[in-house]
């Protein structure tokens, strides 16, 4: 039996409570990554949120990495970023779309960056989900997170925070509201509203995670169409999106983490993952700036009252 200098054997790992990535999704990811590396080579338009001299708020599109945003927004500027230094103040995935935040000098960096590293940037997301209608119309999931063996992220137990993985890291809290915006395009689309922030109602169901639950076999499950708005607690590598396959709400598109890329007839090149708005003090001027990415052709498709 393998064991480590710190005398911590393969037996005393914690046990990933989701499975790992399923096979096919190397072959969708290559793909995916093939078309988004061929579109990285030239400028983009990139819509802007919000500007000005020391920050640049950004809606990134689906399937490009966050580095073209900046390569594309250099060029967009143009002459005027000679005295910047561009630089993400935060991140999304590849086919994530929505709202990132590019400071043009140190000094905002530094300060945006612990802004996003301390958790006090508010954040919205909006995703699309295929399985059974959830039992909660609101719900605040609490649960572990970190790499497994063969390094993909997965969720672990709350009662593993802490505990060492194999790669030499720790299962870190991970913590996200959802609330359902519409079922099989029929609901009423509103505003974010963080329910959190006053504490945990009765309305809300409250999920901590401490062991694996079974959703039934892939081919047999019944998928409806749930929009979902998501409000992360912490910032962890694919939280959203790992919280959603604990569900059993995968996202459209996320082969990774059990969503299907073909639905309704239609295949689909990324998933419906979409960073609707930031709340932040700006790191210069202390002014609150409350932003919004405009919804994505999916939501609206989806909730018709947007």
């Amino acid at each position: 039996m393998a064991s480590s200098e710190s005398g911590i054997t393969s037996t005393d790992y914690p046990i990933p409570l989701t499975p790992p990535h399923p096979p096919h999704s190397r072959e969708v990811e290559l793909r995916r990554a093939m078309s988004a590396s061929a579109r990285s080579g030239a400028p983009f338009d990139l819509s802007v949120v919000f500007e000005d001299e020391w920050i640049a708020v950004v809606n990134k599109p689906s399937g490009v990495y966050c580095d073209s945003v900046l390569s594309s927004l250099s060029s967009s500027i143009g002459s005027s970023t000679s005295s910047c230094n561009l630089h993400l103040a935060n991140r999304l995935d590849r086919d994530t779309s929505g709202l990132m935040v590019v400071t043009k000098h140190n000094k905002a960096a530094a300060r945006l960056v612990k802004s996003f590293t301390d958790h006090t940037v508010s954040k919205t997301y909006l995703a699309l989900a295929l399985g059974p209608v959830p039992d909660w119309c609101r719900a605040h999931i609490t649960s572990g997170h970190g790499r497994s063996k063969h390094g993909a992220w997965r969720v672990y137990s709350v009662d593993d925070v802490d505990r060492t993985l194999p790669g030499g890291s720790h299962v870190k809290h991970m913590e996200t509201a959802f609330e359902v915006l519409s079922i099989n395009r029929s609901g009423k689309f509103h505003e974010p509203r963080n329910f959190l922030d006053t504490g945990i109602d009765s309305d809300v169901k409250s999920i901590v995670v401490r062991d694996k639950v079974s959703h039934g076999e892939n081919n047999n499950i019944r998928r409806d169409e749930v929009l979902m708005r998501a409000y992360p607690k912490s910032g962890r590598t694919h939280q959203i999106r790992l919280h959603c396959q604990y569900l059993g709400l995968p996202i459209r598109g996320d082969v990774k983490y059990g969503g299907v890329c073909q639905w309704n007839g239609m295949e689909y090149d990324f998933h419906a993952l979409h960073a609707e708005s930031l709340s932040f003090v700006h790191p210069i001027t202390e002014v609150q700036l409350n932003l919004k990415a405009p919804p994505p052709s999916w939501v609206k498709e989806m909730a018709p009252t947007v």
